[in-house]
């Protein structure tokens, strides 16, 4: 198997003179400072789609949405992106976001789309360009994931790719990296040019800060500061007309943040790159860029600017799981403010910590944070602001009394949000805020057993936001629990074609095929999302069940050896270990394994039954029978149990004890009437 080149050197100039790239070959420069969040993916993608649209264009159908979401300057090769509430609405009124699960998406979307293309293209006799992935080690976290995911996917015998770095890369592109590539060093060569100071200062400017030459630097630094920052001034001019939102959040920002007006052009232009990559789901791009802004604001001159800021970093470092920072951040304020948004607002958050992030949660805590910024929404002077606030906010309490078990509360509480701005707001008016409203309603009425209802929601919700795939996924949900498993297929078909490669949309539809005996449809699911994610444990489990029906017994084996290395105390994945074994005919290994199992879980069901089988092999009829009484203890009555315990019964000769068992499974409607007579009939014999 080929690997690929990473090439490793301190200067892309060094890096890049180390291979011969053939005619074609796309050179992607990665730095974050050029276009942010996926700089150098556009790269690749813009000189590929041309091709792909032209010759199979129901690849780019298929993955329009993470294409356009991910990366909207691509409307221009493929058309414009679909409407959706979220996008449409204000910053202000946007109450949903994606986050690090969704731009994971988005790049799995955009590797499939180029496996796929250059898949199509070895079928055809034509092979894809040579690409470099160059500066990685300065590429935004979306970036070097993308890079990642790509070399462990895609692979150099199907796509021949170059990596240049300086060798110090995020985890997961390092782990990638050590499989599937070889390090190669580059050589440093001597700059021959000579050039004054001026032009190399010209050279760091213009590269948008982006240059990796040290005496470019030096000379930008012993700039005159009034110099450096008209020239910044000038390189923004230049910029400006055509940026597009990746050069507004990189390249853009970081000249007007350090040309002549920083807090007033630079603050503005900060904000605006903060919530647009607040909105697209890029939290560290998010978070970095509203600490950049906090830096250049005045928390007591302008404190409303400031707060928006931190606000949007204690929404984003939320997410990234710093929750002490989170909280620091809430404590500032509070601290620093005597203004009720400014109590509103971290009130929720510190509610949100403790009922939705922190181990172990803390439903009471959040509870009383969360009343206080109910009452202060409730006492704001503006009409308007009142009935929006509060109704938000009654939202947040009623995710807080759901997770403290509190249904019919939490479902009261939303009804009376909806009713009052149904009241008050004309229909196209926060429209994404109602249905957030409308979303929590259905799934509160699922859980309370509206299923009903709950379905004509998700079915409204749908319809009303086609490309938000949630709702065809709850909808489907209910389908489920209504045994309708042809319905839940169809919807998650349509999440499919909708929205981006989400794992749990293949796992579940996988299962529903699995239910359905539909083996050959479960496994492509399955094996899709393990190409996507290979240490997602449940789908290995999955997998390894379908595999041992179908008595591949090593396939099973290794699925369950690589989740049960993830996730070693997992009684479920123990006990399919033991069930393997058993299959296998080695009982006594199987048995260590459910023993293990038990020891996690000593009332799972399942491996208290297969341990029971296990005992018998072993001639321990006495051991089985207690397993199956402790099984029919939880499950209670049930025909196959009853048999089987009847002949361990049987086995230990206990004649009495086999005979009860035998004419309680057959007064059961599943029994086997045939088997069990039999039995009976063996058992009065042998007496």
């Amino acid at each position: 198997m080929l690997r690929y080149p990473h090439v490793v050197g301190a200067r892309a100039r060094d890096r890049l003179a180390m291979t011969e790239l053939p005619a074609g070959a796309v050179v992607a420069h990665c730095h974050q400072g050029l276009r942010g969040p996926f700089t150098g993916v556009d790269t690749v993608l813009e000189a590929v789609l041309p091709d792909v649209v032209r010759r199979w264009p129901d690849l780019v159908d298929a993955h329009r949405f993470e294409l356009l979401e991910a990366i909207p300057e691509l409307s221009a090769l493929i058309g414009p992106p679909a409407s959706t509430l979220a996008k449409d609405a204000p910053f202000a009124e946007r109450t949903r976001w994606y986050g690090r699960i969704m731009t994971r998406c988005f790049s799995q979307g955009m590797i499939t789309l180029l496996r796929d293309y250059a898949l199509r293209l070895r079928a055809a006799g034509g092979a894809p360009p040579t690409l470099v992935f160059d500066d990685v080690h300065r590429a935004e976290s979306a970036t070097q994931q993308f890079v990642a995911l790509f070399v462990r996917r895609v692979g150099a015998d199907l796509w021949p790719a170059v990596i240049g770095s300086d060798g110090a890369v995020e985890p997961e592109l390092q782990a990638a990296l050590a499989d599937f590539a070889d390090r190669v060093d580059a050589v440093p060569r001597p700059d021959s040019r000579v050039r004054s100071g001026a032009e190399l200062a010209a050279e760091y400017v213009w590269s948008d800060g982006t240059s990796d030459n040290p005496a470019a630097y030096r000379a930008y630094r012993d700039l005159d500061a009034t110099e450096r920052a008209a020239m910044h001034d000038q390189r923004a001019a230049e910029l400006e007309p055509d940026a597009t939102w990746g050069v507004r959040v990189a390249a853009l920002v970081h000249h007007l943040e350090r040309g002549t007006d920083p807090r007033g052009k630079g603050v503005e232009a900060l904000q605006a790159a903060a919530e647009y990559l607040t909105f697209m789901g890029f939290q560290e791009a998010a978070a970095a860029m509203s600490e950049r802004g906090r830096a250049l604001t005045d928390p007591d001159t302008e404190p409303e600017t400031y707060r928006k800021f931190t606000n949007i970093l204690i929404a984003q470092v939320l997410g990234l799981g710093r929750l002490d920072e989170a909280e620091a951040l809430c404590s500032e304020v509070r601290q620093r403010y005597a203004q009720p948004f400014a109590h509103m607002t971290t009130s929720y958050f510190l509610a949100m910590i403790y009922t939705r992030f922190a181990e172990p949660r803390d439903h009471e805590k959040a509870i009383g944070f969360q009343n206080n910024a109910v009452v202060i929404a409730k006492s704001l002077a503006d009409e308007r602001q009142r009935l929006v606030y509060s109704g938000f906010h009654d939202n947040g309490l009623a995710l807080i009394e759901m997770h403290r078990g509190n249904l019919a509360r939490a479902l009261t509480l939303v009804d009376d949000a909806m009713a009052r701005v149904d009241a008050k707001l004309g229909a196209d008016e926060w429209v994404l805020h109602r249905s957030q409203l409308l979303y929590n309603r259905g799934r509160l009425l699922g859980a309370t057993g509206h299923d009903d209802e709950a379905y004509a929601t998700f079915t409204t919700l749908s319809e009303l936001d086609p490309h938000y795939t949630d709702y065809l996924s709850e909808r489907a949900k209910i389908s489920r629990k209504r045994g309708d498993l042809a319905a839940a297929i169809r919807d998650y078909d349509r999440a499919d074609e909708l929205g981006p490669p989400f794992v749990e949309l293949f796992h579940n539809r996988g299962s529903a095929y699995a239910e359905l005996g539909m083996v050959e449809k479960a496994r492509a699911d399955f094996d899709f999302v393990l190409d996507m994610e290979p240490d997602e444990a449940d789908t290995l489990l999955s997998r390894a069940e379908l595999l041992l029906g179908e008595g591949e017994l090593e396939a099973a084996a290794a699925d369950a050896s690589r989740a049960l290395a993830i996730f070693p105390r997992d009684p479920r994945l123990l006990c399919l270990r033991g069930m393997i074994h058993l299959v296998a005919g080695n009982a006594a290994s199987a048995r260590s394994y459910l023993d293990a199992a038990l020891q996690w879980d000593p009332d799972y069901p399942a491996a208290l039954i297969n341990r029971a089988v296990a005992h018998f092999e072993l001639a321990e009829p006495g051991l089985s029978a207690d397993d199956l009484t402790r099984a029919l203890e939880l499950v209670g009555p049930d025909a196959d149990l009853l048999l089987n315990r009847g002949i361990a019964h049987a086995a230990r000769a206990d004649t009495a004890a086999a005979l009860a068992d035998f004419d309680a499974a057959l007064e059961l409607p599943d029994a086997d009437r045939p088997e069990l007579l039999r039995r009976r009939a063996l058992c009065l014999v042998s007496s």
